[in-house]
C-alpha cells in the first residue's frame, strides 16, 4: 500500500497535553493545546515529525526527523511526558519506539557533534558561563568609561573648562582689589559665603515652603531654610510668635513686589518716597513726562511723598495731607538714598489715620538696625523688607518679615472692616505671592549663604564693624565739608553721604565716569529738585565696602581727597568738552590719580580672596 501524503508537525508541547484524532483516511492529526505557550519551551524543544500511514509490511510506522531543520534538540519525549537525556554514543539509543492509538511509531533524534564527549547541557552551560563573563567584563569596562566621561566633564576647573570666562573673572578680581569701592549698596562677602554660593545646593529644585515642597528629596534643604529663618529672627531680636519671615525672594525689589501682590489687587494704591528725594523705584515712580518706571507703578497706582527742598528732610505735614487724600492701601517708609534716621512713629500715626498697612524697606540700613546703631522699624511697621547683601554682607537676595498672631489693637478703619478678625493674615498671602505667584524654586545656595551671614550678625565683631561704618561715614562727610562740598541734609546719620555737585557745575554722570577711570566707583543719583534722573546732579557715597576691607577714619579722609581731586579733573574736562564729555579720554592727571588710588587700595586685604 503506498504511503499516504506526509504532514510535517512541530511538537512544541508536552505529549500528554496534545489532542489527537484519527481521520477517515487513516491518517493521524494533532491539535496543540493553546495553554502551552512560550513559557514551556524551555522544557521541550520543538521537534519536527513526519506522520505516515501504517504500511502493509511488518515495518513499523516511523517518525523521522526532518534533516532539513537545523535545531539542537537533546531530549526525547514519550506520550507519558517523560524526558530522556541523550548522550549515549550507541546508535540504537537515538531511536525511541512508541505507539499512538495502537499504531507503532518511532522517533529518531539528530545527534549533535561533540568531539569532547561532553553532554549538550554541559557544553551549553560552559558557553553560557563564558558569555556571561564576557558580558560582565564588558559592562564593567563600559561603566568605568562612563565614570571617566562624567569626571572629565564635571571635575574640570573653571580655568580649564572656560578660559574666556576665567580671564574675565580674574580681571574683575583685580579691579575690585586695586580700586576703591564707595557704592553704598555694595560690599565684600567672606569666604564661607562664597563657598556656600558655589556649592552643590544649586543642583536642587525645591519649589514651595519647608515641609510643603513640590519636589521630593528636600529634607536637608528644609533644614537649611528653617535654620536661616530662625537666624533671621534672632538677628533682629524678633519672636517667632509675633513675626514670620520669608527668605526666598531673589532681590528686595522682588520682595517688595511680592508684598504688593499678596496684599493688593491690581490698581490699588501705594505711597512711597519720591525717587529723586531718596526713595526707590520699586516703591512706585513716574518720570516727569509720566513714564511708569517700575512694575509697582505699572500694576498699581502710586503717589509719592517728598523731602523739604531746603532741608532734604521728609516733610511729614505734606506727607500726612497727601496720605489722607490719596488713601493708600500700603504706606512705605525707607529708601535708597536718605542719609538721615527714619521717624517710624510718625509714619505709624499717618498709616493709622489713612487706614494703610505700614511697610518699611530697610535695604540700605538693615545692618545698622541689626547692630542697634539706628532706630528699628520692627516696633512700628507691619511688614519689613530688605536686601541680604549691602551692609548685611551676605549674598545678593531679598527677605520679607511680616507680623503674625494677634493684633495689638485696632489701628484705623482698615482693621474694623471685613470679618472683624483680630489676627494678622499676612503670612499665607505673602508666602503664596513669593511662590508660586512670582517665583519658582528658591536659590538654595543663596539661602545657605544668607544663613551664614545672619549668624555673623549676632557676634560682637559685627556690631563693632557697623559702629566703624558709621564713624567712617561721618569722617568722610566732615572731610568733604572742609573742602566746601555741599552735602544733602548737611551730613549723615548712617552709612552714606549724598554729594550735591551742582554748585561745582558738575553732573553726577560725568563725575562718576572720571572716578571710574581713576579706579574709584561711586554712583550718580538724582537730587530732590532735579528735573529728572537722566542727568542727575549728585553722587551717593557709602562706607560699608571699604570698612569691610579694614579702612578707618583716617583712610576715608584720604579717600575724600581723592574724590575732591576727581571733581577738579571733571570740571576741567567738562569745560574742555563744553559740558558733554562723550568718550572721556585718559590724561596725565587721571593716570597720576589712578596710580595713587591703586597704591592706596592694595594696602588692604580683600575678603574671600588670596590677594
Amino acid at each position: 500500500m503506498p504511503r499516504a501524503s506526509r504532514s510535517n508537525v512541530s511538537l512544541g508541547f508536552l505529549p500528554h497535553s496534545s489532542h489527537h484524532s484519527q481521520l477517515s483516511d487513516g491518517s493521524i492529526s494533532f491539535q496543540i493545546d493553546s495553554s502551552f505557550n512560550s513559557s514551556s519551551r524551555h522544557l521541550v524543544s520543538s521537534i519536527p515529525l513526519q506522520l505516515m500511514e501504517e504500511q502493509t509490511t511488518t515495518e513499523s510506522n516511523s517518525v523521522e526527523l526532518n534533516n532539513q531543520q537545523q535545531q539542537r534538540n537533546v531530549g526525547s519525549v514519550d506520550l507519558n511526558g517523560e524526558s530522556k537525556i541523550g548522550g549515549e554514543e550507541e546508535e540504537e539509543k537515538d531511536v525511541d519506539n512508541f505507539q499512538i492509538l495502537g499504531h507503532p511509531m518511532c522517533l529518531k533524534r539528530r545527534r549533535d557533534d561533540n568531539s569532547s564527549g561532553a553532554t549538550p547541557e554541559s557544553s551549553s552551560s560552559s558557553t553560557s558561563s563564558k558569555r556571561c563573563q564576557t558580558d560582565q567584563n564588558g559592562q564593567e569596562r563600559s561603566l568605568e568609561s562612563r565614570r571617566q566621561a562624567v569626571r572629565a566633564w564635571g571635575n574640570q576647573s573653571l580655568q580649564a573648562a572656560d578660559p574666556d570666562i576665567f580671564d574675565i573673572l580674574e580681571k574683575e578680581k583685580q579691579r575690585q582689589y586695586k580700586g576703591i569701592e564707595l557704592i553704598a549698596s555694595e560690599n565684600f562677602v567672606c569666604k564661607a559665603v562664597l563657598e556656600a554660593l558655589g556649592s552643590h545646593l544649586t543642583n536642587k529644585y525645591s519649589e514651595g515652603m519647608p515641609g510643603a515642597r513640590y519636589y521630593s528629596g528636600n529634607q536637608y534643604i528644609d533644614e537649611i531654610e528653617i535654620l536661616c529663618c530662625q537666624r533671621a529672627l534672632t538677628a533682629f531680636g524678633l519672636e517667632s510668635e509675633n513675626w514670620g519671615v520669608n527668605v526666598q525672594p531673589y532681590s528686595c525689589t522682588s520682595a517688595n513686589f511680592a508684598v504688593y501682590t499678596g496684599l493688593l489687587s491690581p490698581g490699588d494704591r501705594i505711597m512711597g518716597l519720591d525717587t529723586p528725594s531718596g526713595g526707590h523705584t520699586s516703591h512706585g515712580y513716574y518720570t516727569p513726562n509720566g513714564k511708569k518706571v517700575s512694575g509697582a507703578s505699572i500694576f498699581f497706582e502710586s503717589l509719592s511723598y517728598k523731602v523739604n527742598p531746603q532741608t532734604g528732610i521728609i516733610d511729614f505735614e505734606k506727607l500726612e495731607e497727601r496720605a489722607l487724600d490719596f488713601r493708600p492701601k500700603i504706606l512705605i517708609c525707607g529708601g535708597s538714598s536718605y542719609p538721615r534716621d527714619w521717624e517710624y512713629a510718625k509714619f505709624r500715626q499717618i498709616a493709622d489715620k489713612s487706614g494703610a498697612v505700614l511697610m518699611c524697606d530697610m535695604a540700605q540700613i538693615s545692618g545698622l538696625i541689626a547692630a542697634k546703631e539706628c532706630a528699628s522699624p520692627f516696633d512700628f511697621c507691619d511688614i519689613v523688607t530688605s536686601t541680604t547683601h549691602k551692609s548685611l554682607r551676605g549674598p545678593r537676595g531679598g527677605i520679607i518679615f511680616y507680623r503674625k498672631g494677634l493684633k495689638p489693637g485696632v489701628r484705623g478703619k482698615l482693621l474694623n472692616q471685613g470679618d472683624g478678625s483680630y489676627k494678622y493674615d499676612f503670612e499665607e498671602k505673602i508666602n503664596f505671592a513669593v511662590c508660586p505667584a512670582l517665583q519658582g524654586g528658591p536659590h538654595n545656595n543663596h539661602i545657605a549663604a544668607l544663613a551664614i551671614a545672619l549668624k555673623q550678625l549676632a557676634t560682637p565683631d559685627y556690631k563693632a564693624y557697623m559702629q566703624q561704618v558709621k564713624k567712617n561715614a561721618q569722617a568722610l562727610a566732615s572731610a568733604l565739608l572742609k573742602r566746601n562740598c555741599k552735602l544733602v541734609t548737611g551730613g549723615t546719620d548712617n552709612h552714606l553721604v549724598l554729594w550735591d555737585l551742582r554748585n561745582l557745575g558738575l553732573t553726577g554722570k560725568n563725575f562718576e565716569k572720571v572716578c571710574e577711570m581713576c579706579h574709584i566707583t561711586v554712583n550718580k543719583i538724582a537730587i530732590f529738585d532735579d528735573n529728572g534722573s537722566l542727568t542727575p546732579g549728585g553722587v551717593r557715597i557709602g562706607t560699608p565696602a571699604m570698612t569691610t576691607r579694614g579702612c578707618l577714619e583716617s583712610d576715608f579722609e584720604t579717600m575724600a581727597e581723592f574724590l575732591y581731586r576727581a571733581a577738579q579733573i571733571t570740571s576741567v574736562m567738562q569745560q574742555r568738552e563744553h559740558g558733554k564729555m562723550g568718550k572721556a579720554f585718559v590724561n596725565k592727571d587721571i593716570v597720576e590719580l589712578r596710580s595713587q588710588v591703586e597704591n592706596f587700595a592694595t594696602q588692604f586685604a580683600m575678603p574671600g580672596q588670596d590677594m
